[in-house]
Formats: C-alpha cells, sequence, structure tokens
C-alpha cells in the first residue's frame, strides 16, 4: 500500500496485479478524504488478527479471559438492525448486482458493523456474522458451529472469478463440517 499526502486527502493504492489474458499490470488506486472518517478504506490487518477479533465476538466480547466488548455490544453488532423498509431497499439493491448468482449481498441483514445472516439460502446457517470486502476478503463466524472463515485474496472484485471463489471457499467450508 501507498500512502501520498496531499491538501488533506489520502490517495491509497489499494492493489495492484496481472490481468488475466493480456498481462497488463493493473494498480487499483482510491482517494480518502482524511476529513470524514471511513468505516472500511485503508485499513490493513492479518489473518490472526481477524481470527482473533471474530473469535473475540464468537466468546461474546472476551478474548484470553479478559472482556473487550460487553454482550450488549457484541448482541448489537451480530443482530440484524434493518427496518423492514431498509430491508425491502437492501434487497432491491442486491437484486442488481451481478454477484448475486454466486451469494454475495445474499445475508439478508445488517447490524452494527456486520452483515448478519437472516435466512439460509445456501451452506451458512442463519446467525453467521462477518462481512465480504471490495478487495475479494470474506470473513464471518457462526456461532452455531462456533467457527471462523477467513479468505483474503486480494485480488478485487473486477472479475467473476472472485465471488465464485469466495463463494466456493464458504462451500467448501461447510462441507467439512462435522457434526
Amino acid at each position: 500500500m501507498s500512502r501520498d499526502v496531499d491538501a488533506g486527502r489520502v490517495q491509497v493504492r489499494l492493489d495492484q496485479r496481472v490481468q488475466p489474458g493480456d498481462g497488463r499490470l493493473l494498480v487499483f488506486s482510491m482517494v480518502v478524504d482524511q476529513s470524514v472518517p471511513g468505516s472500511g478504506v485503508g485499513l490493513v490487518s492479518t489473518v490472526d488478527d481477524y481470527h482473533a477479533y471474530f473469535r473475540m465476538l464468537l466468546n461474546h466480547g472476551t478474548h484470553d479471559g479478559q472482556r473487550i466488548l460487553s454482550r450488549p455490544a457484541v448482541r448489537l453488532m451480530t443482530t440484524n438492525r434493518l427496518t423492514p423498509e431498509q430491508q425491502a431497499a437492501r434487497n432491491a439493491m442486491y437484486r442488481n448486482i451481478a454477484h448475486i448468482p454466486v451469494g454475495q449481498g445474499q445475508h439478508g441483514g445488517w447490524g452494527f458493523g456486520t452483515a448478519v445472516r437472516t435466512y439460509r439460502g445456501d451452506c451458512a446457517p442463519i446467525g453467521q456474522f462477518g462481512w465480504d470486502g471490495g478487495t475479494g476478503t470474506t470473513v464471518y463466524a457462526d456461532p452455531d458451529n462456533q467457527l471462523t472463515g477467513i479468505l483474503l485474496t486480494q485480488v478485487g472484485m473486477s472479475t467473476p472469478d472472485s465471488p465464485r471463489l469466495i463463494h466456493d471457499f464458504w462451500t467448501t467450508l461447510y462441507q467439512a463440517v462435522d457434526d
């Protein structure tokens, strides 16, 4: 990631990769206005950090025996908070997104900071929470099975292959769950 400060704005290079087929190098960049905090722009983390965070949420706000978040805060984050009107608008928006055929955006609801599964449309159970990222990342926790799944591809969602890979990841993960 590169960072260039210019008059209160920060340019963040999110990704570089070779274009499949023709070998051209693609550089994705974004300008972020630092006067308005962004919820997910320019954040950097590791698989270990993601795992610790989601395990903490699965443990109702505790990590290594220490309380990090209150139980009510975790419940607010991981419970659908959308009104019926917001739910209808969300569903209408996702009907027009190309990745729907492979499951992206099909979780149903939103808590405070996480997508929340409100219906069972594929292998994931109701109550699963997490998010998909625009750079080809996906991370969700499943309270019923006490599992966390993390996939960090960092190739972007610019081709149909990325959402298919994410869908295949979740399908494979749930096929491996032994009841």
